[in-house]
């Protein structure tokens, strides 16, 4: 049963896993750095208030602290724009780039049926002679 687990624990899938949860955390770190240390201020710069949470209005003796949510979307908003922006746009184009560059695999085959079909048609004027 050690065994088993050991495979279990040693399988590409997990170690994978687990590597890229570890990398994963590590990057929201920056990214929650990112929003908090550099976004953040610029928009309370913008804006005149980086902190919406004393926002609130009442009715009925029931607290609406509409400024939380605002704080939380104004959060998701720029998180998602940092990864978009500084992740998901330079990995397109590092990718754009990849698949652009010709395959050798297709080079060599064009290469055999360009010989081939040069040599096919030698053949043929050699017959007809």
């Amino acid at each position: 049963m050690l065994k088993e687990f050991k495979a279990f624990l040693m399988q590409g899938d997990i170690v994978s896993l687990a590597v890229a949860v570890v990398i994963g955390v590590a990057f929201g770190v920056v990214v929650a750095s990112l929003v908090a240390d550099l976004i953040t201020p610029l928009i309370g710069a913008i804006v005149g208030e980086s902190d919406f949470s004393a926002l609130n209005f009442t009715i009925n003796g029931s607290k609406f602290s509409y400024g939380n949510f605002i704080n939380a979307l104004l959060a998701f908003v720029t998180v998602a724009a940092a990864i978009f922006f500084f992740v998901v746009k330079p990995l397109s184009k590092v990718m754009k780039k990849a698949d652009d560059a010709p395959d050798p695999q297709e080079e060599l085959l064009k290469d055999i049926k360009s010989l081939l079909s040069d040599q096919n048609s030698t053949l043929g004027e050699i017959a007809r002679k």
